[in-house]
C-alpha cells in the first residue's frame, strides 16, 4: 500500500465527515427556532465541516498550487466566520430578535442602553443647532 493510496481514502474520509458535518449544519439551522441557537449551528460545524472539506480535496489532489488556495479558502472563512456571527447576533439583539429572559449573562444591554443615550443626545444637540 502506497502513500498515495492512503492519502486518497484520508481524503475521501474527510470528505464523507466535512459533508455530513455540513448536512447537520444544515438540518440544525432548519430544526432550532431562535436566532442564537441557529447562528451557533451556522458557524461552528460549518467551519469545521469546510476545514475537513478542503483537507479531503487538498490529499486527493496533491498539487501545490490548488493546496495554498484551499489554505487561502480556510483561513479566510476561519477569520469571516466569528466576525459575521458576532455581527449577526449583535444585531438580532438590538432589532429585539433575541429573547432576552433564555440569557445566562447580557452584556449589551448596557452597550445597547449607552447607544440609545448617545443618539438621544446627538438628536438633541441638533435640534439645538438648527433652532438658532
Amino acid at each position: 500500500m502506497s502513500w498515495t493510496t492512503v492519502a486518497d481514502v484520508v481524503g475521501a474520509v474527510c470528505l464523507v465527515a466535512g459533508s455530513t458535518l455540513t448536512l447537520v449544519t444544515a438540518l440544525a439551522v432548519n430544526i432550532f427556532r431562535d436566532l442564537l441557537s441557529r447562528m451557533h449551528a451556522a458557524t461552528k460545524p460549518q467551519v469545521l465541516g469546510l476545514v475537513l472539506m478542503m483537507t479531503g480535496v487538498a490529499l486527493i489532489v496533491r498539487n501545490p498550487v490548488v493546496d495554498w488556495t484551499l489554505v487561502l479558502v480556510v483561513a479566510f472563512q476561519l477569520i469571516t466566520a466569528p466576525i459575521s456571527a458576532h455581527m449577526v447576533g449583535r444585531a438580532g439583539y438590538r432589532t429585539g430578535k433575541v429573547d432576552p429572559s433564555r440569557l445566562v449573562v447580557d452584556e449589551l444591554t448596557e452597550d445597547l442602553e449607552a447607544s440609545q443615550r448617545q443618539a438621544r443626545g446627538e438628536r438633541a444637540g441638533a435640534d439645538d443647532g438648527a433652532e438658532r
